[in-house]
């Protein structure tokens, strides 16, 4: 069965050993670098299944030197990460069509018995267009129970980065590790020293209280590149926006962009909803994205403008550059983050980059607990 295999860098060989798949190595020679094998093992897992129509698995599990036991979830994950969106369109189309592998959106049984998990929810992103209204019902409850399971966490951090500067002046009784007034503590027991063992013993601990600033309402505009490649930043940055959301002194928008623009601030209390709404993706216009979030800016100096893509712009670089110099001079601070989600590891185009970190802007990773942290700062001068 012929594969298919997506325009790229690769020479002539190289494109013909993935056509061919594993059994050309002796003619053609392996030759692939890390990615060309990753790439082989997704192409083997769906067309090494031969002639198979029923859904059933008969595929040899030997090509490439990539992960093997791939599961659904995990196959469509990895097409999304190495391939674009043609060929990405035509590997999901064959799995479903011609090989009949129901799993991927006809059979609802497989979302009953999956554990719920971050990748199966990029999955569910991915492929959600393509479910019925049954499937899509369960998958809508699976999105809902990861995105439970992220705001908790996200949650914790957001209350500790919120929680407000010290007041040394004031004590609580409030016993939390990071209010710990330790000198206090030491001082005020100092009789009760123990010669023979050589230790204090720590009959009252003290502890510090946390005072409140309170401020005029912070923007926070969250601009999200929803191409295939940014969809764990896309998640993260709804989670993100969702809990700001109850943050007082902080006021999200959240706007979802390819060549168009959605601003979908009106539907950041319900992450869940928001998500199912995401259309992933598409071209990339950042220029049109930064333009439309300026204009959002209503008090430049309590101001935060994130854009969250991996800066590979398909409109305008110099109307880019401009929005972001002039956001920079009227005092509001902007990030051009290339990744926000869990593990924070960038892939984006560093020349564009290195301009805008040029023009004032910080430029960099951060999983959704830093972004927090950096707007409580900002929130509380600190």
């Amino acid at each position: 069965m012929k594969r298919t295999v997506p325009p790229d860098s690769f020479g002539p060989l190289h494109r013909w050993r993935l056509v061919l798949g594993q059994a050309s190595d002796r003619a053609l020679g392996d030759g692939l670098d890390e990615r060309g094998q990753a790439m082989d093992a997704a192409l083997q897992w769906l067309y090494g299944r031969g002639g198979a129509g029923d859904g059933r698995d008969v595929q040899e599990r030997n090509g490439g030197q990539g992960p093997s036991q791939l599961d659904v979830p995990a196959w469509i994950d990895q097409v999304h990460t190495l391939f674009p969106r043609e060929t990405i369109e035509r590997l999901e189309r064959d799995a479903v069509e011609r090989y009949q592998i129901s799993e991927v959106v006809t059979n609802p049984e497989v979302l009953r018995r999956v554990r719920p998990s971050e990748a199966l929810l990029r999955a569910v992103l991915r492929t959600k267009h393509l479910m019925n209204a049954e499937v899509l019902a369960l998958a809508r409850e699976l999105v809902r129970r990861v995105v439970d399971e992220l705001m908790a966490r996200l949650r914790v951090e957001l209350r500790v980065a919120f929680s407000g500067a010290r007041d040394r002046r004031r004590r609580s009784s409030l016993k939390v590790a990071s209010n710990f007034d330790f000198k206090t503590t030491l001082r005020r027991n100092l009789k009760h020293w123990d010669p023979d063992p050589r230790r204090i013993v720590i009959q009252e601990a003290f502890f510090h209280s946390r005072v409140r600033r309170h401020t005029e309402p912070w923007q926070v505009i969250l601009l999200v590149d929803q191409s295939g490649s940014m969809v764990a930043s896309v998640i993260h940055s709804a989670i993100t926006a969702a809990c700001l959301w109850s943050i007082p002194g902080v006021k999200p928008h959240l706007v979802a962009f390819d060549t168009a623009v959605v601003d979908l601030t009106d539907d950041v209390s319900d992450p869940v909803e928001l998500l199912m709404k995401v259309q992933l993706g598409g071209g990339t216009d950042i220029a049109r994205a930064m333009t439309y979030g300026a204009e959002l800016v209503s008090a430049p100096r309590r101001a935060i403008v994130v854009l969250i893509s991996d800066l590979y712009e398909g409109g305008s670089t110099a109307t880019l550059v401009q929005e972001v110099r002039d956001l920079v001079a009227q005092g509001s601070r902007v990030l051009c983050l290339t990744a926000l989600d869990a593990d924070a590891v960038p892939s984006y185009d560093r020349a564009l980059g290195q301009t805008l970190a040029d023009c004032g802007a910080y430029v960099g990773a951060m999983t959704p607990g830093q972004l927090a942290g950096f707007v409580a700062d900002a929130v509380h001068g600190r």
